[in-house]
């Protein structure tokens, strides 16, 4: 089976900086993109920020010049370097991947890790 599992999650004060990694195991045929999310208590899914294979990146908004997603193809990893974090930032932070296992891609979901922001 494939498993996604994050780490990196933590309690931060505002403007410091977390460095979350995904990284995907089991049967991969290969990765098309790979992606963070988050979920704050009463609020939507969001997407966060995005990568697929070729290398482009998207990011949310909000957090725009501040986050910075990258990935290490040869260990099927993604990080997501937090900068400048803020309270409004507080959420379950949860890495997808879109991943070919065999005849079809399909979308698996880590756990979760939390990011708190406060003083």
């Amino acid at each position: 089976q494939v498993q996604l599992v994050e780490s990196g999650g933590g309690l931060v004060q505002p403007g410091g900086s977390l460095r979350l990694s995904c990284a995907a195991s089991g049967s991969i045929f290969s990765i098309n993109a790979m992606g963070w999310y988050r979920q704050a208590p009463g609020k939507e899914r969001e997407l966060v920020a995005g990568i697929i294979s070729s290398g482009n990146t998207d990011y949310a908004d909000s957090v725009k010049g501040r986050f910075t997603i990258s990935g290490d193809n040869a260990k099927n990893t993604v990080f997501l370097q937090m900068n400048s974090l803020k309270p409004e930032d507080t959420a379950i932070y949860y890495c997808n991947a879109n991943i070919h296992t065999g005849l079809r891609y399909k979308n698996y979901w880590g756990q979760g890790t939390q990011v708190t922001v406060s003083s």
